[in-house]
Formats: C-alpha cells, structure tokens, sequence
C-alpha cells in the first residue's frame, strides 16, 4: 500500500496565508459593500430631497424654467410628474404612475411633502414630492440602481482592488513560506543522510530560533550516533580478541593431544588449562546472551514482595565462602531485621552477584568486601563495597558502559568481559530502580542499587 502523499510545510503555509488573506478580504468587502450601498442609499435619497426643493422653487417662481428643469432632471435619470388640482398625474414616466398611491396624491394635494421609497413594478425607486400651489404638486421618481450608480462603480473598484491585494498577498505568501521552510527542508535533508549511515552532518545554526534547536539535536544525534558505533566498533575489536585467545589455547592444546606430543605425565595439567579457558569462553558468551536479552521485549521480570535482608543472607553465605577461599573478608552489613522491595527475587541475585564477582576480582587478600541493606526515603537500598584499587574520579560516569572499564584497565589489574556491569545497569533499569558507582570508605569502589520499596 502506497503512503499518502503529504503536503510540504511550504504549502501549508502558503495556503494558510492565502486563506487568511482571501477570509479577511471576503469580510472587509462584505462590510464595506453593505456601508456603502446602505450610506449610498441614504445619500440618494437626500440628493433626491434637496433636488425636489429646488425644482420646487425654480417651478413656482420661475414657470419658463421648468422646461429647462425637467430636461435636466431626466438627464439625471429622474422621472418628473405633475399632479393637477384634481388628482390627475400628467407624466410620460410610467414609474411615476405606479410609485403614487392614492394616499400619496391626497398628501401632495393637501399641500404636505412626500418624502418615501416604493416598490414600483418590481424596482425600488425614492420618491419625493412638493407642492406648487393651487392644488397642485411637482412630483420627482428616481430609480435606487441610479441613484447609487457611483457606489455602485465604487464597489467594483473596491473588489478589483481586493482581488489584486490577494493575489499580490498569494505570492508574498508563497516567497515567504518557500524562505521559512527552507531551513527545514536542509534540515530534514541531513536527517536522511543520518539515517543513511553519513556521521559527518553538521548543520548551520542558521534560521528561526525552532529550527536552530533542531538542527542543534540533528548534529546532537549524529555525533552521539558516531560516537556509540565507534565505542561499538571497538567493543566487537575487544570481544573478538577475548574469544580468540581461548579458542586458540583450547584449539592448541587440542592438537597437541590429538597428535599425542603431550607427555602423560602433563596430560592433566594440559586438561586443566583446556577447561579454564572452555570456562572462560563461556563466561563471555553468557555475558554476551545476557546483554543481549537485556534489550529484548520479552525480557521477564516477575515483581514480588522481597525481603533485601533475607536475600542477602543467602547471597553473603555463597559469597563468604569465595571471598574466604580467595583471603578476602567478608561482611554484611543489615540496617534491620527486614527489608522489603517490590521487585524479582531472581534476578536481584543476578545484579548482586555480578557486583561481588567484580569486586572480588579486584580486591587483595586481606582487604574487605560488603554488602550493605538499608532503607533511605523512597527506596530499599543494596550496597556493595570493597577495598580494591577503587575508580578514578573519571571512571564513574563511564562505569556502567560495555567495555569503557575494561579499556581502561586490562593492562593494569585483573578485568572481566566489560560486560559486567552493563548487565547489573540494565538488570537494575528493568527492575524500576537506580545504580550508581562511587568511592567506598574501604578504598575500593562502591556500587548503590536503589530499588522500590514493597
């Protein structure tokens, strides 16, 4: 199925300009189209009213002008009529005749104005009237349409004029919005070339202040993305290094014994060797399938009531053993008779002994290691500490990393897979809790698992 294609941001806001404009312009010429047909109307009406008076005058005071005043008024497109004494209308304008009513020819025989709008015959005409003496009453009918030609001719003007200011606003909008999403289309741009593998990407801090930040988090993500390959790239270097060095003592050994150069006498020594390094080698590859069921979906944890004092009791009498076996000395250390945490039983034990594993690999006979319970607000607490060489101040950012300590310290003291404690992190981070590494009062390292109280 075809993804739907979408409209770029460009058009978008381009057409929102574009409809702002065309709504705005729509309103604005239906307001000012109804004040000025409404005011135009008005307009006409007085223009009418006032040419009534003074055609009034000119007919009384002035009989041989009134042929001079009808021609105008007809050229003004008003109709002119005569109401006799009698009520008779003598006029050629048939609007005229149909705009009076009886009641308006009583009106203008009584001698009073007549100042109204008609319907006359389907067309709306002001009509004005004005009395001349002896009975009789000069009559002047004018159409709206003529009377409100101009605002007429003035309302198109205003519509032309709204049409070109919409247009010339269209195309202001369309620049407008192709420059403000230009910075975005590059951006969006070096996204891609992101996701095609180029770590390289390095973005302007060009535009509005929106798209400096996220240029900003694409050159973030590029580099973070580069610098976690490289960290990647070489933990594979390390781990291939680690399982080549055992499968090549076990390959070697295993050769020498199926060739049978091996003296009898050094056959259990050799077996001795082969099953160190088979253990080794599989400690790695358990690490490995841990790491990576850590980062599976389907990772199961069963959370439960657990008492951190009982469970540390178990594990201190396996580990106490170890730690006397190796001349290191053990101690517990239990703040209260229990200690519960809603968490998994199961694998508490695995962070714990992933803990001691490390620290016992690192600390002399005679110096201590410790497991430490105890309850702070918000958290049931598992410590390990011990009096090895400790971290270096540096070292605790990056502790929980794969491999950052092994890097660091193969050379220098006895090191694991630089799994280790990139398990306990991920164990701790699926059980809803914290782990921090630290500087122990014994010397050594100290390592914090905070979890959430039952």
């Amino acid at each position: 199925m075809s993804r739907r294609r979408r409209t770029t941001l460009a058009t978008r806001i381009a057409l929102l300009s574009v409809g702002i404009v065309v709504v705005t312009a729509l309103v604005a010429g239906v307001l000012a189209t109804g004040l000025i047909r409404t005011s135009g109307a008005d307009t006409g009406r007085r223009a009418l009213a006032r040419t009534a008076d003074i055609a009034q005058t000119v007919t009384v005071d002035r009989p041989a002008a009134q042929r001079q005043v009808t021609t105008a008024l007809r050229q003004a497109r008003i109709r002119v009529g005569l109401v006799g004494a009698r009520g008779r209308v003598r006029t050629n304008a048939t609007l005229v005749r149909r705009a009076l009513t009886p009641a308006d020819l009583a009106r203008l025989r009584s001698g009073a104005e007549l100042s109204a709008t008609r319907d006359a015959g389907g067309t709306t005409v002001f009509v004005e009237g004005r009395a001349v003496g002896d009975g009789r009453a000069l009559v002047l009918v004018q159409a709206r349409r003529d009377a409100t030609a101009a605002d007429e001719r003035a309302i198109r003007r205003i519509a032309l004029a709204l049409l070109v200011a919409g247009a010339v606003a269209a195309l202001l909008g369309f620049v407008v919005a192709w420059r403000l999403a230009r910075p975005l289309r590059r951006t969006a741009a070096a996204a891609h070339s992101v996701a095609a593998g180029n770590r390289d990407v390095v973005l302007p801090a060009q535009g509005p202040r929106e798209v400096v930040e996220v240029s900003d988090a694409v050159n973030g993500i590029a580099g973070a993305l580069a610098h976690s390959e490289a960290r990647q790239r070489d933990f594979l270097l390390s781990v291939s290094h680690d399982l080549r060095t055992p499968l090549t003592a076990i390959s070697g050994y295993a050769e020498s014994l199926a060739d049978g150069i091996v003296p009898a006498d050094e056959t259990a020594r050799v077996g001795a060797v082969v099953l160190g390094e088979a253990r080794r080698l599989e400690r790695l590859v358990g690490d490995l399938l841990d790491l990576a069921r850590l980062g599976a979906q389907d990772f199961r944890v069963d959370l439960a009531r657990v008492d951190l004092v009982a469970l540390a009791g178990d594990a201190a009498r396996v580990w106490q053993d170890r730690c006397a076996a190796a001349g290191v000395e053990f101690r517990l250390e239990a703040a209260a008779a229990e200690l519960p945490a809603r968490t998994d039983a199961v694998r508490v034990r695995q962070v714990l002994d992933g803990l001691f594993d490390n620290a016992l690999r690192v600390t002399p006979a005679g110096r201590p290691v410790v497991l430490a319970v105890r309850t702070e607000p918000g958290a049931a607490v598992a410590e390990v500490r011990d009096g090895g060489p400790g971290l270096a101040p540096d070292d605790l950012a990056v502790a929980f990393e794969q491999g950052a300590l092994y890097e660091r310290y193969r050379g220098e003291r006895r090191v694991g897979t630089g799994l280790g404690l990139a398990i306990v992190h991920g164990l701790v981070t699926r059980l809803g809790g914290t782990v921090e590494a630290g500087h122990a009062a014994e010397g050594g390292a100290r390592f914090t698992v905070r979890l959430p109280p039952a």
